[in-house]
């Protein structure tokens, strides 16, 4: 009887690890079709960044990220990629550390300038220093990312997750979510998945 419950509390958590990624429940916060509000943060070289300063983007990814988390370190690379690969094409990568760095100091604004340095970011990269702007999204996780439609109306949210399905290996990657949902989203196509669960570290507050 023992065997037969072990195995089956095996199989419920591999089922759950599978299907994880699309049925996840967002918590409060911006949901697809929602409007985001514009925001204005200090970047690594001491300029204030808003939405509003980029008047020929179609969006935007918002990624929510951070130096110490191993789940955001393992992305950076990704992330790079995908900022090189859609700024060019009006949806520039917007990153945001949330973390306090009183309760995480690898998380310092000195910090993320120094790592912003070696890694050679391509992008903003912003301190939410008051802590307002991450729940104001929903964002719990770093990584967490946000992809905003620009509009007539405003910023759209069209998707809400994960990178892709591997964090730990680029190689085993089989659904890029972002990635997708950035190139329906230009084309005028309807994102096929919507939301993700985001994997990462829970956001320091």
């Amino acid at each position: 009887m023992k065997t037969k419950m072990n195995f089956a509390l095996v199989a419920l958590v591999v089922f759950s690890s599978v299907f994880s990624y699309n049925f996840m429940p967002l918590n409060e916060g911006y949901s697809i079709g929602d409007y985001a509000t514009d925001f204005k943060l200090k970047n690594i070289d001491g300029q204030m960044v808003s939405l509003s300063d980029y008047k020929n983007a179609k969006g935007f990814l918002i990624i929510f990220t951070c130096n110490s988390c191993p789940y955001a370190v393992a992305y950076e690379d990704r992330i790079i990629a995908i900022d090189k690969r859609y700024s060019r094409l009006g949806v520039p990568v917007i990153a945001i550390n949330p973390n306090n760095p009183e309760l995480q100091p690898k998380d310092s604004y000195d910090l993320m300038k120094v790592r912003a340095k070696e890694k050679g970011f391509t992008f903003p990269y912003l301190l939410d220093e008051k802590q307002e702007i991450y729940p104001q999204y929903g964002a719990t996780r770093t990584p967490h990312v946000f992809l905003l439609e620009k509009t007539d109306n405003g910023n759209r949210v069209k998707y809400i997750g994960t990178i892709d399905d591997n964090y730990a290996d680029e190689t085993g990657v089989e659904e890029k979510f972002v990635e997708n949902a950035v190139d329906a989203m230009l084309n005028g196509q309807p994102i096929q998945v919507e939301t993700t669960r985001a994997i990462g570290c829970s956001i320091k507050a």
